[in-house]
């Protein structure tokens, strides 16, 4: 009997002692979980902080990949921009020409754009274009595939004409296009192989941050940083790539394969310059005298091309109107 009761004894000693230091603890607890959604609150208040003021205008530019509207709305701004400084020089397209083996050639063309990457994608996939390039004859056909609205697979058969010194022609194209609007590329396919084996290539057309000296001493390296620095007024031209490559089904030997390589090489210059001639006409188009050339247009056209929000149908309506108002 005397073991048990010493033994209960200490294990209520034990017991007594564990409950103090627990009684003391929870206070402790207690404060700490009261304070611990303040002290989140707070941490991320002094993150959020650390974002810049202009992020909701930022979320904006994000935005204009989830739809046509919004990339239009978009590059109405950046058009303004241009309006109100349309000075730019254009310069020569850097063209290289390669080899590969078994091919005639490989052409990279690389050139900078005085216009916004959607007002160029525009005119390289306008199905009008006709217009624009002078090497195409005709469309002898043209079907859409697939149109998920921002990508199109389009057939196309076109007539093209050559020239290289006092030569000149024309050559059937029937190829496959996959343009993508959501990175502003063009991949084109030969369908029908017959003297050629391949003859594919693709466009791409990337922002350039024109106006990025206004951001010094920082450099802006996305959208986000472009838009932020220059107040959302920094103009926005394109870089555009292509890449080509003709293999045909016999190479010929020199020189008859030096005059079809330098035919090639002269018709894509060609391409190129039809490129640089007809976004020139389009700044010309934004400065303060086309303001006052659409001043003119009628208050129905007007409100006609602001309802629309597809961007292809927009640009186009645009360009009629234009069209009017030099007649």
């Amino acid at each position: 009997m005397g073991e048990k009761e010493v033994t209960k004894t200490s294990l209520d000693i034990h017991n007594n002692e564990r409950n103090g230091r627990f009684q003391a603890f929870d206070p402790v607890v207690s404060q700490f979980f009261v304070q611990l959604p303040h002290k989140v609150q707070n941490f991320v208040k002094s993150q959020l902080k650390r974002f810049p003021k202009d992020y909701g205008a930022v979320s904006d530019l994000k935005r204009e990949k989830r739809g046509s509207t919004f990339v239009d709305v978009d590059l109405d701004k950046q058009l303004l921009a241009w309006g109100e400084n349309p000075s730019w020089v254009d310069q020569r397209a850097d063209i290289k020409v390669s080899v590969p083996k078994g091919s005639l050639s490989k052409l990279k063309v690389n050139v900078n754009v005085g216009l916004p990457p959607d007002a160029v994608y525009n005119i390289v996939t306008d199905p009008d274009n006709k217009r624009v390039f002078k090497n195409i004859k005709e469309v002898i056909s043209r079907k859409v595939l697939v149109d998920e609205g921002h990508r199109q697979v389009v057939e196309l058969e076109q007539a093209a004409i050559w020239k290289f010194l006092w030569w000149s022609g024309t050559i059937s194209v029937h190829v496959l296009v996959d343009q993508n609007r959501k990175d502003h590329s063009m991949k084109f396919k030969q369908l029908k192989t017959g003297f050629m084996n391949k003859f594919e290539g693709c466009w791409r057309v990337e922002p350039l941050f024109v106006d990025e000296k206004t951001c010094l001493p920082f450099k802006p390296k996305t959208w986000a940083d472009y838009y932020s620095c220059t107040g959302g007024k920094g103009r926005v031209g394109s870089k555009v790539s292509l890449e080509q490559l003709i293999e045909p089904a016999i190479v010929p030997p020199p020189p008859i394969s030096w005059y079809l390589r330098g035919i090639t090489t002269k018709t894509t210059e060609m391409l190129i310059n039809d490129l640089l001639a007809e976004t020139a006409r389009i700044r010309g188009d934004l400065g303060p005298e086309k303001n006052d050339r659409e001043s003119d247009l009628s208050p129905d056209l007007l409100t006609e091309v602001d309802n629309i929000s597809d961007i292809k149908k927009r640009w186009a309506l645009r360009r009629r109107n234009a069209k009017q108002c030099h007649k």
